[in-house]
């Protein structure tokens, strides 16, 4: 123990404090990194109020551009999930899909059949197989040939392009008369340092593409959405590393659990809206398997979800039951895997229903109706007020005989 005519002169001659046990640090010294609390969809509830609505009466309409889409789903830019036959069925229940112009669709005329040996490969050659078969060049012709193939047919044509290729891919889009353009890579900010003269400008795209909606991800940080926003763009995807087939949390560390990141992009949505008068939707992206966690999602202030097991899961998705993350191709880090979903349920039993199962996997736009109706919203907008509480015993509290039943040994 240091005495206090001992600290007195040490702390004459060196100029610092010096401190005991029952001192604390002086508040000129740095402080320590704090961690925040987050949470994902286990761990919350949604409350129910004082209102209820039929869920005939629910409307879970959502606006991007120029287009409504009464149903608030979209199927992932994955080479396993859309194709542009599967995107068009999806248009025609009412939401879309987007195509991946950085894959399969635009390196090969007969996409099928690498999806067919990718679908057909064991689990140890599978990701070395998927990037050999990504190394085949960009055909720029195919882009402009599936955005035509997905018009004709009567479907949305919504593409996603990886950031470095969305100058010179954008242009070629918007000549073959695509409806929406995605720009998508795991972390997309309004502000980038790189070697390039001039990078990518979200403001200088927004004007290329003239009266076509640019949707750009993904972020989960309130200041960097409230930067992508003010760029012009007309909507955020949420999201870094969430999804089944993506491994960039375990790969990079990155990430934030889905509700706290909807949570703090729908606040900064809200500033814009309330700054500039102008609404920009954010989507929740990746992490989403059932009607609680689509309900839970728009609840916590999305406007819409992108998924992709659940589509990947649907008879006549191109992936043959397999889907895989857009980064499991790189060659340097790969950031994904191939997952089996198998093909078990079909379009129309996904979103609509009738089902028989129970676990919440089907008719997910009957469950976020009901959900909504149940706390008295009629509208993706009236949603976004209704409570939430952070509630990790939600899906186990009395459940026990479910829980023994369906995982034996309390696994």
């Amino acid at each position: 123990m240091i005495s206090l005519r001992k600290e007195a002169e040490l702390e004459m001659v060196t100029g610092e404090p010096i401190l005991n046990e029952n001192q604390s640090t002086p508040s000129n010294y740095p402080v320590p990194k704090t961690l925040d609390r987050a949470y994902g969809f286990d761990d919350v509830a949604i409350v129910p109020g004082a209102v209820t609505t039929n869920p005939d009466m629910v409307t879970p309409e959502f606006t991007l551009g120029q287009y409504t889409f009464s149903t608030p789903i979209i199927a992932a830019a994955m080479d396993g999930v859309t194709s542009p036959n599967f995107a068009v069925q999806i248009a025609k229940k009412g939401g879309f899909a987007v195509l991946n112009l950085d894959g399969l669709w635009t390196r090969y005329t007969d996409a099928d059949g690498v999806l067919e040996e990718i679908a057909s490969a064991d689990v140890q050659t599978s990701t070395s197989l998927i990037q050999k078969a990504y190394e085949e060049p960009i055909k720029e012709n195919l882009i402009g040939q599936r955005i035509e193939e997905i018009n004709v047919a009567g479907g949305i044509s919504a593409v996603s392009v990886a950031p470095q290729n969305a100058k010179r891919f954008a242009p070629l889009t918007r000549e073959a008369g695509v409806n929406i353009l995605t720009v998508a890579s795991t972390v997309t900010t309004a502000k980038h340092i790189s070697r390039s003269l001039e990078g990518l400008q979200l403001d200088k795209l927004v004007e290329v593409m003239g009266d076509t909606p640019v949707l750009v991800g993904n972020t989960v940080d309130k200041q960097a959405t409230l930067e992508l926003m003010r760029t012009g763009i007309h909507g955020v995807l949420v999201g870094v590393g969430p999804g089944a087939a993506c491994t960039s949390r375990e790969v990079l560390g990155v990430g934030m659990p889905q509700v706290s990141a909807t949570l703090e992009t729908a606040h900064a949505r809200d500033i814009h809206f309330a700054d500039t008068g102008r609404y920009v939707p954010i989507i929740t992206d990746g992490g989403l398997r059932t009607g609680g966690d689509v309900s839970k999602a728009i609840c916590a202030g999305a406007d819409a979800v992108m998924i992709g097991s659940p589509f990947a899961s649907c008879a006549g998705a191109p992936g043959r039951g397999y889907h895989w993350g857009m980064a499991t191709p790189n060659a340097d880090l790969p950031r994904g895997v191939r997952v089996q979903v198998n093909q078990n349920t079909t379009l129309d039993k996904l979103l609509f229903g009738p089902t028989s199962k129970t676990d919440g996997t089907e008719n997910l736009v009957g469950a976020l109706k009901t959900s909504m109706g149940t706390c008295g919203a009629q509208t993706i907008r009236d949603f976004h007020s209704t409570r939430m509480i952070i509630a990790p015993s939600i899906k186990t509290e009395g459940k026990i005989y479910q829980i023994s039943q369906t995982r034996p040994a309390g696994i």
